[in-house]
């Protein structure tokens, strides 16, 4: 990866739906030249996927609950039905393996404290191998940069 890749990935990530003529111009290349840079990033997997940033509180989610699970085993099977349950769960939208005194980082996103009550009680109750639930709730996003400027830095 050099110079030019970091910079496609920065223009992209700061505006997936940018066109490759704007980003080829921006980088100095023709249009054919940087999509090829792009096809081969994708293809190395440096580029995930494209995607919009919903505005979850607009579309009625309004309460953004971070739960720490911790399970009554370490065993690589348990770990997976663990997993398999929680992706079919409504309103996670980001479930982690952690280090500490928890094993896994949830966050959910729901409708109400009623809607995270119902959630709690009609899912995270339920799932295989839980023994301690530990919710806290965000009471403001706070703005940070983009993928880009995080992992790339402002200035280059």
């Amino acid at each position: 990866m050099d110079r030019i890749d970091t910079a496609i990935l920065k223009l992209l990530a700061a505006d997936a739906r940018a066109p490759v003529s704007q980003v080829a111009a921006a980088v100095g290349l023709s249009q054919s030249a940087c999509t090829r840079r792009i096809q081969g990033l994708e293809a190395d997997g440096l580029i995930r996927g494209y995607g919009a940033r919903l505005g979850h509180r607009r579309l009625g989610f309004r309460v953004t609950a971070l739960v720490d699970i911790t399970l009554g085993t370490q065993v690589k099977e348990d770990l997976a039905q663990f997993e398999l349950a929680v992706g079919r769960i409504d309103g996670v939208v980001e479930c982690a393996l952690v280090s500490g005194n928890q094993d896994y980082r949830l966050k959910i996103l729901c409708r109400d404290l009623d809607d995270y009550e119902r959630l709690h009680r009609e899912h995270l109750g339920r799932l295989p191998g839980v023994v301690t639930i530990n919710s806290s709730f965000v009471l403001r996003d706070v703005p940070t940069r983009g993928e880009g400027d995080a992992l790339f830095g402002a200035a280059r």
